[in-house]
C-alpha cells in the first residue's frame, strides 16, 4: 500500500509519454535523423523543467516527507567519462530504438519484443557491475 502512489505515478508516466508518442520508434528514429522537433521538443522541455526544479529545491531549502532538507551534491567536473557514456548511451539508444522507460512503457503495451532488449540492457548493466573496479571512474 505504501508504494500504491509511486505505481500511480508510474502508470501516469507511462500514459503520457505513450500519449505524446515519446516511446514511438519512428519518433526516435525521426529524431536521429533530425527530421523533426517533436522529441527534442520533449526533451528540452524535461531538461529546462529539470533545471528550474532543482533551482526551486536548492532555494527554497525544501524537505522531504521525512522532513529532512533535500540536499543535491554538486556533480564531479570530469566531461570526459560525461561524454563517454553519453555516447554509449546513445548508441544504444539509436540501436535499440528505445532507452530504458519506454522499454517497459512498450512491454506494457503489448510490444513483447522489447523483452529481449530488456534482457540486454539487464546483461549490460550486470557486465559494469563486474567491470567497474577495471574501468577508469577518474577521467577529466
Amino acid at each position: 500500500m505504501r508504494l500504491s502512489k509511486y505505481i500511480l505515478i508510474g502508470i501516469l508516466l507511462g500514459v503520457t509519454l505513450y500519449k505524446s508518442e515519446a516511446v514511438s520508434w519512428f519518433r526516435i528514429f525521426e529524431m536521429f535523423n533530425f527530421q523533426s522537433f517533436h522529441m527534442y521538443g520533449i526533451i528540452g522541455t524535461s531538461v529546462v523543467m529539470g533545471v528550474l526544479i532543482v533551482q526551486f529545491i536548492k532555494r527554497t531549502h525544501l524537505r522531504s516527507v521525512e522532513g529532512k532538507e533535500i540536499v543535491i551534491p554538486p556533480k564531479d567536473k570530469a566531461y570526459l567519462r560525461y561524454i563517454i557514456g553519453g555516447f554509449i548511451f546513445g548508441l544504444g539508444w539509436a540501436l535499440a530504438g528505445v532507452c530504458p522507460a519506454p522499454m517497459f512503457i512498450l512491454m506494457g503495451s503489448g510490444y513483447t519484443v522489447f523483452i529481449v532488449f530488456l534482457a540486454a540492457a539487464m546483461f549490460g548493466t550486470f557486465f559494469y557491475g563486474v567491470a567497474r573496479k577495471y574501468l577508469p571512474h577518474n577521467l577529466k
